[in-house]
C-alpha cells in the first residue's frame, strides 16, 4: 500500500491564473508509511483535487483526492479496479483515535539558506507531536513526534495551488495515505498531514526535506516500536510546471470497477 504524498508548489502573477495547475516531480527515499526505497512520484494539483502518481517496480500506484467532494481514490496501472473511500466518514472515524487538540506543530526559520538547483532555498526546522491511540479509542495510547528539517524556495512556481489545497484537506480533515493502512497507525497518518498543513503557511515550495517519525508511550507496543528505531525519510523536488491539466486526470480511469470501501 505505497502511497507517497510529497507535493508542493507556489507564486504566480495575479494577472495570471489565480489557481493555475501544477505538475511536481519528486523522489522519495526512506521507510515510512510504504514509503521504502527510492521512490520517484509525480503530483498534479488542480483546484481542490491532487493526483499522486508513484512508481513502485513495474507498475505506478496512483492516489487521487477530491478535497471538494470528500472522495479518495486509489488504484494501480496492474488491475483495472480503483478503491473509493469516503474521506468526511474517515475524518470522523480518526478523530475517535487521536485527539485533534492536543497535537502541538511548528515550523520555524533556522537562519540558513542553501543553493538548490541554482535557486536560494531558506531552511526551517519541523516539529509535530501527535497523541494517538493504536486500534480504536480503548486501544493502546501512544505519542507520534516527528522532527526533520526543510528547504524552501519562496516564490517557486504553483504554491498557490499548493497552499490552497493543503489548506482545504486540513479544513476537512484530509490524511494522505491508504486508509485502511491509517487505520492501524492513525497517529503516523495524522503527523503527516499537520507537517503539509504546515507547510502550506510557508509562501514557498519544499525543495528538500527530511524527517524521522518516533513513536512513545508507556506499554509494550510503545516500548517494542521504540527499540525499532525511528522512522526516516528524505524527498527532493526535480522540477515544477504549470499549466492546464486534464479534468479526467483526476477521475479513475474509464472502464474501471469502483471498490466502495467503508
Amino acid at each position: 500500500m505505497t502511497r507517497t504524498l510529497l507535493a508542493f508548489a507556489l507564486a504566480l502573477a495575479f494577472t495570471a491564473h489565480i489557481y493555475a495547475d501544477a505538475t511536481i516531480k519528486q523522489t522519495a527515499t526512506g521507510k515510512v508509511m510504504g514509503i521504502n526505497g527510492n521512490m520517484p512520484s509525480t503530483t498534479y494539483f488542480k483546484g481542490g483535487k491532487m493526483r499522486v502518481d508513484t512508481v513502485n517496480g513495474d507498475k505506478t500506484l496512483t492516489s487521487i483526492f477530491d478535497v471538494d467532494n470528500q472522495k479518495m481514490y486509489m488504484f494501480d496501472s496492474k488491475k483495472k479496479e480503483a478503491d473509493v473511500f469516503d474521506m468526511a466518514a474517515f475524518a470522523e472515524e480518526m478523530s475517535k483515535s487521536v485527539e485533534v487538540g492536543e497535537i502541538k506543530s511548528s515550523i520555524k526559520p533556522n537562519g540558513k539558506t542553501k543553493q538548490i538547483d541554482g535557486k536560494t532555498a531558506n531552511g526551517y526546522d519541523i516539529e509535530v507531536s501527535v497523541p494517538a491511540t493504536m486500534g480504536g479509542k480503548d486501544g493502546l495510547e501512544m505519542t507520534v513526534n516527528l522532527t526533520g528539517q526543510t528547504w524552501v524556495v519562496k516564490g517557486a512556481p504553483g504554491t498557490a495551488d499548493y497552499a490552497a489545497f493543503y489548506r482545504a484537506a486540513a479544513q476537512k480533515g484530509f490524511i494522505f495515505s491508504d486508509p485502511r493502512a491509517a487505520k492501524a497507525s492513525p497517529g503516523q497518518a495524522k503527523a503527516m498531514a499537520k507537517m503539509y498543513e504546515q507547510f502550506a503557511s510557508i509562501g514557498g515550495v519544499p525543495y528538500e526535506t527530511v524527517m524521522d517519525i518516533k513513536l512513545t508511550g508507556n506499554n509494550p507496543m510503545a516500548g517494542l516500536m521504540a527499540k525499532m528505531g525511528s522512522m526516516n525519510m528524505s524527498t527532493t523536488t526535480q522540477s515544477i510546471e504549470t499549466g492546464p491539466i486534464a479534468a479526467d486526470q483526476f477521475e479513475p480511469p474509464a472502464g474501471y470497477k469502483l471498490k466502495i470501501n467503508k
